[in-house]
């Protein structure tokens, strides 16, 4: 059977990546759907990006940029006026430059491709929308009058945190940006903020990011049937670490 599987935030965690890759049983008549931040936190940001590279071609994969991808896009190619050195060493850069120090120039190189590489978001033919963070633009992504947006915005996830669940979308108080796509799938905003540790949908947003990047796991969701399977908690993996905690 052919399936799409979204993943969230990996930060990283290549341990974690392995583990549900493993748990979903992961075959290459798989779709998989990555939406972003593969770096900063744990240790393994660099061998994340090298499973990443080998692992597109074996199969078809979808490669969302999240707003650490960036960060260290900037940081590889030393366009560090985008960086607040001191902020991003405290969310997880420390550790990024710390797993750098070893990798060759050839292999930095490779990555920088890959990084340049990645899409801002992805439609599909079902009129579902995934993107790292979201969009501002009420008339939808194509709109969008500022692209980093699609890695930086917490506003479309705290919108559907906030409204009332039970509105009708053909109320006038309805948000017009839940209208646009049939389901959105998100990452950038870890679920354990509200203490949730799964995937959880509000509105017509579902969130994959489920704390990777501190003591929550990492999660890979089938986009049909909503089965999701997920890898140990992070910070017992990487027990000797302090990811972006």
């Amino acid at each position: 059977m052919n399936r799409t599987l979204v993943i969230g935030d990996i930060h990283g965690g290549l341990r974690a990546l392995h583990q549900i890759m493993e748990r979903a049983k992961v075959t290459t008549n798989d779709t998989l759907i990555f939406l972003g931040d593969y770096v900063d936190g744990w240790s393994e940001s660099p061998q994340v990006i090298d499973y990443l590279m080998e692992l597109d071609k074996k199969q078809n994969c979808i490669f969302i940029r999240g707003n650490h991808d960036e960060l260290v896009l900037d940081w590889l190619t030393h366009n560090n006026k985008n960086i607040d050195e001191g902020m991003w060493f405290k969310h997880g850069g420390e550790a990024t430059v710390l797993a750098y120090s070893n990798i060759s120039e050839e292999k930095k190189q490779r990555h920088i491709a890959f990084l340049h590489s990645l899409k801002d978001y992805y439609l599909d033919e079902g009129n579902r929308l995934f993107i790292h963070a979201g969009f501002t633009n009420v008339n939808g992504v194509t709109y969008e009058y500022f692209p980093k947006m699609f890695y930086w915005d917490r506003s479309l996830w705290e919108t559907a945190l906030a409204m009332d669940q039970t509105l009708e979308k053909k109320s006038f108080f309805y948000p017009k940006r839940l209208t646009l796509y049939h389901e959105i799938y998100i990452g950038h905003t870890p679920v354990t903020r509200i203490k949730e540790s799964i995937p959880i949908k509000k509105a017509c947003i579902w969130n994959i990011d489920t704390g990777a990047a501190f003591n929550g796991p990492l999660s890979i969701m089938d986009i049909y049937t909503q089965e999701y399977w997920q890898s140990e908690p992070l910070n017992q993996l990487y027990f000797n670490e302090k990811g972006r905690n």
